[in-house]
């Protein structure tokens, strides 16, 4: 029987926006920092700050799967034809790209041998030669990201503001679980 339920759990809605809100933090500092800080203590820590919400990025996107696919509420389908087809080879993208992200960074962390948090710093390991092309394998894949993350929000969007659905109701914080979506 299906569920009647209409919104995800609490706990997917809070792993599904703080992913979002880190991915939009990570890109801006790895896009834009290089050219609005010159060099100097305050551009390390910032890079720091990346690296170390790189490593809480890759905790969230591994928590965020694993509960999605184990404890996660899981919802009716809200169109069975060709958009959930491609809504699901959406999510499966974001997916891939996350997890290329983050190996990828991690990785790259790990060639340069960053510092942390205060006198916590990774130790440099593997041929710095890899450098310049994981860091451009890393953006190149945040970039991708970015792409197909926007074209997630704009069809959230169609779908609440054409369709007049409950398909981006069903991940809004603050709403009740169990409470019913009448059609306007």
């Amino acid at each position: 029987m299906p569920s009647r339920e209409t919104s995800y759990d609490g706990t997917t809605i809070a792993l599904h926006w703080l992913m979002a809100g880190l991915v939009l933090v990570l890109w801006l500092i790895g896009t834009f920092l290089e050219d609005l800080l010159p060099k100097g203590p305050l551009r390390s820590g910032i890079w720091s700050a990346h690296f170390v919400l790189g490593f809480v990025f890759t905790g969230v996107t591994v928590a965020l799967l694993a509960w999605r696919y184990t404890n996660g509420r899981q919802l009716p389908v809200e169109d069975p034809g060709p958009l959930h087809v491609l809504a699901k080879a959406t999510h499966a993208a974001l997916y891939l790209l996350l997890f290329a992200i983050a190996g990828l960074g991690i990785a790259n962390a790990f060639v340069r041998g960053v510092t942390l948090i205060g006198p916590l710093s990774l130790p440099q390991l593997g041929d710095p030669e890899w450098r310049k092309p994981l860091t451009q394998w890393h953006g190149l894949a945040a970039n991708v990201l970015m792409a197909v993350a926007g074209l997630h929000a704009a069809a959230a969007l169609i779908h609440h503001y054409l369709w007049h659905d409950a398909v981006l109701r069903r991940i809004l914080p603050g709403r009740a679980p169990s409470a019913p979506y009448e059609r306007p």
